[in-house]
């Protein structure tokens, strides 16, 4: 069975939903055992439950990434890791002239220092194993400009370079280093932000006709190309800003 995942441990964060949920969940019906972790317990533990009831293997793991005791305590709960997935991050709206020094510095302690975090203390296992697989969640703001996201476009190139970055350094160790870059994909936090919208109906139109495909992503369609890039088929990719965007940096 390619892609097949049995005896891998793997830690996803945020994954008490949408992107991180459809990961932890796509995983462990590829035989990992998946350690689910997010801040919220309610929608971790029903990331864990939907996976038990299919017959999979995970366990839930608070977690807050932006606190370096607690992704160091992770490691003792967790022991060896072979696979991390670093999904946990948040969004913003606004320009240079609307973003302030507050939101900024919020989103890089989750987007970057929570992903440098929670790297930083599963790497050195990794290495001394001479063995591992680190997938970032980044975006199409991090590969191309997006009007009104000043802060989190300068967040997600932060992740591509310290994607490729490690992977460089970390290679001869048996170490690959990935990112995946999505367009817009219809999570609930998205469903959410639409209903904001005086014509929730007409956003979404207006979202979807972004990606040349003419629709919004499917968290499943993400966890995919997770999956594949952490299987033992992908061992030639490292160091790569995986694009799944239906399109919409096609033209830019």
């Amino acid at each position: 069975m390619p892609f097949d995942l049995t005896n891998k441990t793997v830690l996803v964060t945020g994954a008490g939903s949408g992107i991180g949920a459809a990961i932890a969940e796509t995983f462990a019906r590829a035989n990992a055992q998946v350690f689910v972790t997010d801040r919220d317990p309610k929608t971790g533990g029903e990331t864990v439950a939907r996976i038990r009831a299919a017959n999979g293997r995970a366990e839930f793991l608070p977690l807050e990434v932006t606190k370096e005791a607690d992704c160091l305590a992770a490691v003792e709960r967790v022991g060896s890791l072979d696979i991390l997935i670093n999904n946990a991050g948040i969004g913003h709206v606004g320009t240079m002239l609307t973003t302030t020094g507050d939101d900024m510095d919020r989103l890089y302690a989750v987007n970057v220092r929570g992903m440098f975090n929670v790297t930083k203390a599963f790497l050195p296992g990794m290495v001394a194993r001479r063995s591992g697989v680190i997938i970032n969640l980044a975006s199409v703001g991090g590969v191309v400009g997006v009007r009104d996201r000043l802060a989190y476009c300068t967040t997600k190139f932060a992740v591509v370079g310290l994607t490729k970055s490690m992977a460089l350094d970390h290679a001869l160790a048996g170490i690959r280093v990935n990112c995946i870059c999505p367009g817009r994909v219809e999570t609930p936090f998205v469903q959410a932000r639409l209903k904001e919208y005086p014509d929730p109906a007409a956003a979404y139109r207006e979202m979807a006709a972004t990606q040349a495909v003419g629709r919004m992503g499917k968290p499943e369609e993400i966890a995919a190309a997770a999956l594949y890039l952490a299987s033992d088929e992908a061992a030639f990719i490292t160091g790569t800003a995986f694009l799944i965007d239906g399109g919409f940096s096609a033209g830019k």
